[in-house]
């Protein structure tokens, strides 16, 4: 699956323009990160606790996204983006979403 976040892909054609297609996971925060995340705010510096449950929830709406794709017939994605929203007082959504294509390499590219 190839992931673009523009809408023209250079030296490729779209073929096929198949929808729009999302993938997205709502978390919740973990009692343990937030008292390591409340220390470090404290002394300062990265919260590395959020910083790896957000990774990991892009990296899951992109899993459900390109599943999602792949279904429609997709072998790529274009305008990617990624959005988020609060659901509840310590849980948010991560949403993946794009345009799902077919692409095919221009001839001579």
């Amino acid at each position: 699956m190839i992931y673009l976040t523009t809408d023209t892909p250079e030296g490729m054609r779209v073929m096929k323009t198949l929808g729009l297609v999302n993938g997205s996971t709502v978390r919740a925060r973990h009692i343990g990160r937030d008292i390591m995340a409340g220390l470090r705010g404290i002394v300062g510096g990265e919260v590395t606790e959020y910083t790896k449950l957000l990774a990991e929830s892009r990296q899951q709406a992109l899993q459900r996204l390109e599943l999602r794709a792949t279904e429609m017939g997709a072998n790529a994605v274009i305008g990617l983006r990624f959005g988020t929203s609060m659901i509840m007082g310590g849980a948010a959504e991560i949403l993946a979403y794009g345009t799902a294509v077919v692409l095919e390499e221009k001839a001579g590219a």
